[in-house]
């Protein structure tokens, strides 16, 4: 196991594991490809603490429940290390001259976390807060509202590529959420990975 200042990365891990930014949204209707469509993706910042109760944050709305959403996906998170690639994709596409700040919650999600990512999560594993537990549930797959959120045609397919999808969570036991928060990752079962079950789900978007 690789070491850091006599202390494994894994263990750092652990140590900075917080949440750094805390996100909800209203449905609301916006202009994609020509139509008005009605999304959740629209989030913004909560400065204080935000009850959380089955079915999510409070004030949160999402669109289309039979795709996000219900209590198996009430909370969306998202690792923050993930966002330096989609600044830079951005730019790629020439975003950058547009608008390079991509702040947090832009990805859809409420919760935005440092110190986890993908490759660490497993359905079943619990995010246990110091007000609430939320349980790991499943990865999300990206649709046509992802792209026109990140301002251009591929980004469906190139969350797919890299795998920075996020996971769902469910509300294991209600309370609050606060930015700034520290966390714990509490192994479940461990049968099968948010990795495992996301490249299961990204073969149409990929051919």
């Amino acid at each position: 196991m690789e070491l850091r200042g006599g202390i494994s990365l894994e263990a750092q891990s652990r140590l900075t594991r917080r949440l750094v930014s805390a996100q909800v949204g209203v449905a609301r209707r916006i202009p994609i490809g020509g139509r008005s469509v009605l999304t959740g993706m629209v989030k913004r910042p909560v400065n204080e603490a935000v009850p959380v109760s089955p079915l999510g944050l409070r004030g949160d709305e999402q669109a289309d429940l039979s795709i996000h959403g219900g209590l198996e996906k009430a909370v969306y998170a998202y690792p923050a290390e993930h966002y330096p690639f989609w600044q830079a994709a951005r730019r790629e596409q020439g975003l950058g001259l547009i608008d390079d700040s991509l702040p947090h919650g832009s990805l859809g999600e409420n919760l935005t976390l440092q110190g986890l990512v993908e490759r660490d999560v497993w359905a079943g594993d619990v995010l246990r807060f110091p007000h609430c537990e939320l349980q790991v549930r499943m990865p999300r797959e990206p649709c046509y509202k992802f792209n026109a959120a990140m301002g251009f045609a591929r980004a469906s397919r190139l969350m797919a590529q890299s795998g920075f999808c996020g996971f769902y969570l469910s509300v294991l036991t209600p309370g609050s959420i606060s930015a700034g928060e520290g966390f714990e990752l509490l192994p479940g079962r461990r049968s099968v990975s948010i990795p495992q079950l996301f490249a299961a789900k990204m073969s149409k978007h990929l051919r």
